[in-house]
Order: structure tokens, then sequence, then C-alpha cells
């Protein structure tokens, strides 16, 4: 698409002509631990058949709601500060002057009100676009409208800003995406950026440019979009396991390698397997975008999304994605670095779906752990203490299946 290059062209030379004094590249100061917050896709998808569906229908009504929840069941004041609508929430076509609008039936106070009552929440208001001429669900793309759309987000009050690549060309997208960046940066508000431009280019070798993400984007999108299955989560955390040093090097403080939503709460997973889930983007330092009804919520799913020590892990300052130290029959281990010295955390994950718990026999060493006499150790899931344990000593783990073990260790 020449012309659509030539044209992301002309405006960055427009927006070099204005004066402005900010850098042009991401320079936002947001996004310091891994952002977290509430995504409605996953759950809620495009449903915008209000009258088949009315309790689960894309409306400020079920946005509001949400925010309800997250402000008086404790996910705000855990840390889930960003609520997010994906997809859908535009009417068909632009105004007269090219502005994006909210669909007028089911956004009828439109998003600056929307925005308005978030922040009165103590939250902030997410919201979704993408580079190509459509939305992936057919409605209006920034393809052209890159500089308008920015600035009308930032009139209306939007935090982030999560831009797909659907119905665009893969060769434009480096212009595009951090011509984006620019603008967003342009408007003077901080808005955080979600970029889904590696996904759509990870098979190019060519185009996939980790330095540009970095650059760019706070977090970024690079494989597949989650599925509420097993099968889909597990074949995410095994290419974040297999390409582990082609993307840690890059995630850290500002920029975070996204694997996509938290499905906890949803309708595929076990409960052991929710555990597996939250233990892994914890250890993965992911994003946290929980997407789920908050208004029927299970205790046990509730209290891992809330669990401290997960979260303490996912956020810990230093930022450190883990790494998988090994995967031999079915079972795996990952080390993630804290910022306490010499602390660890350390995840065993049994990835068989048959049969029964099985019995692991681990030494520290084979934990990843560095040498020192002695271990003490904290179950993350039940705050268990237990240790010390000599360094050349076998512990006993019995996990269950597609289930995991997850531990903070610390030199005793």
């Amino acid at each position: 698409m020449k012309l659509s290059c030539a044209f992301l062209q002309l405006s960055l030379a427009i927006l070099y002509q204005v004066g402005h004094n900010q850098v042009l590249s991401l320079d936002n100061g947001l996004a310091l631990t891994p952002p977290m917050g509430w995504m409605h896709w996953e759950r809620f998808r495009c449903i915008t058949n209000c009258t088949e569906q009315p309790n689960d229908c894309l409306t400020e009504d079920l946005i509001k709601s949400q925010a309800d929840k997250m402000v008086s069941e404790g996910y705000r004041d855990a840390g889930y500060v960003y609520l997010s609508i994906d997809d859908c929430w535009m009417a068909k076509e632009r105004d007269n002057k090219g502005a994006l609008v909210a669909d007028p039936i089911r956004f009828p106070s439109g998003i600056k009100a929307l925005a308005d009552y978030i922040h009165s929440k103590g939250l902030k208001l997410g919201i979704y676009e993408d580079f190509g001429k459509e939305t992936c669900q057919g409605y209006p793309g920034s393809e052209f409208y890159l500089g308008q759309d920015a600035q009308t987000f930032a009139d209306w009050g939007v935090d982030l800003l999560k831009l797909d690549g659907c119905n665009a060309d893969v060769n434009d997208m480096k212009t595009g995406y951090e011509a984006m960046g620019e603008f967003l940066n342009h408007t003077g508000r901080p808005i955080l950026y979600l970029c889904s431009w590696p996904a759509y280019v990870q098979k190019i070798a060519a185009l996939s440019d980790y330095t540009a993400f970095k650059k760019t984007c706070n977090q970024w999108r690079n494989f597949d979009d989650i599925e509420d299955s097993w099968d889909s989560l597990y074949s995410i955390i095994d290419y974040y396991g297999s390409n582990q040093y082609n993307l840690s090097a890059f995630a850290g403080p500002g920029s975070w390698n996204d694997p996509d939503e938290l499905i906890i709460g949803g309708f595929g997973l076990s409960p052991n397997q929710e555990m597996v889930q939250m233990g892994m983007w914890a250890m993965m330092a992911s994003p946290l975008f929980m997407s789920l009804d908050l208004r029927d919520v299970q205790p046990e799913s509730k209290a891992l999304l809330l669990n401290k020590n997960l979260l303490a892990i996912n956020q810990d300052p230093l930022g450190k994605q883990g790494l998988r130290l090994w995967k031999i029959n079915k079972a795996e281990v990952w080390s993630k670095p804290l910022s306490k010295p010499g602390s660890l955390a350390v995840a065993i994950i049994n990835t068989d779906n048959q049969g029964a718990p099985r019995v692991f026999h681990l030494s520290p060493a084979e934990l990843g752990l560095p040498q020192v006499p002695k271990y003490n150790m904290t179950n993350v899931f039940t705050n268990k203490h237990d240790g010390p344990y000599m360094f050349s000593q076998s512990i006993k783990f019995i996990i269950n299946p597609t289930s995991i073990y997850m531990v903070i260790a610390e030199p005793s």
C-alpha cells in the first residue's frame, strides 16, 4: 500500500514541523511495572445484539458495572487500574468531520462521559482501534486518521490505546505504529500504548524488529490470541519458553511482552489450570488484564487474581522476565530473579493432562538456584513457609496434572 506509506510519511513531516518540544518516541513514563487491568474481549467479544443477550451486550452499562466491581471487590486496590474496551464500541461510520463516534445506541452518553465515570472510580479507561482500513470486526480503522484519532482519544480522557493490525499491509506497520506512538506523545496526555504490530510480522523475520517494538510500545502482542482452553494457554507458555532469549532481552520497565488476557474465571480452565496461568503470567512479567465477568466470579478465581505473592512477583521492580530452565517428560522448571538480593521465584509445571499427581524430587541446583548453603521457600499459593533446605538436598514436590507448584526461594 504505497499510498498509505506515503501518507504516513507526510503525516510525520507535518508533525515534526509543528515545533512540538516533546521527544517523538516512546518516553511516556508509563508501565514501569507490568500494567494491570480488565479488558472486555476474551469474555464478551463482539456481542452487540442487546435484545438477545442483554446481560453480555457491549454497552456503557456493562463497562460501568465492571468498573463498579473492580472497586467494590478489591481489584483496583490490588493494582488492576486499567479498564479497557476492545473492538466493536464504535459506530459503523465516522462523523462528517472524520471523527470516530461511539455507537449511539450502546454508548449513548459517549466515551468522554464514560471516561469521566471511570476516572471518578479511581480507574483509567482504555480503548481499541486498528491500524488498518477497518478493525478486525469491520468498524472504522485509523488508516489516514492516525493523528486525528490520537487527539480524539486524548480529548476524551482515554488512558490506554490498544492498536490492532487487521486489514493492513504488514510492510506499512513499522511506519504506522511508530507514527501513532508519536501522535499519542504529541497530544501531551500520558496514554499507555499497546501494540499488536509484532504479532502480525512475527513470521517475516526482516520485519520482526524488537528494538523498534521496545522503543515504540509499552507492551506488545507477539503470538496468537488466547482462547478459553488449556491447549491455547499452554501453547502460549511454550512459545515463550521456546523463544525466551529472543523475547526476555527486550522486556523491562516501560516495555513488556504481552501473552494476552487472563482467562481465569472463564469457562474453559480447571482450577489447577487457572493456577498455571496466573503463576506463569507472574513469572513472565506479563501485563495482567483480566477478561471475565466481575459480576459473577468463583471465590477460587478471585483469590488467585488477588493473590499478594503472585502480584508481588509480577510487579517486582527489577522487571525481569522469567526463563524456562528445562523441559523434560511433560515437566518444566522456570526461574525469575527478584529484586531482593539472592531471591528468585521458581515454578514447576506438570503439563501431563492424564493420570494421577506426579512426584518430583529436585534439589535447589536443579531448580536453578545459586549455590548458597541453605534456602527457605514460600509456597506462593498457600503462603506456607518451608525450609531451610541444604543446597544439595532433594526436595519433594507433588503436582497435579496440568498444574503448577510455585515458590519464592530465599537464602537462609
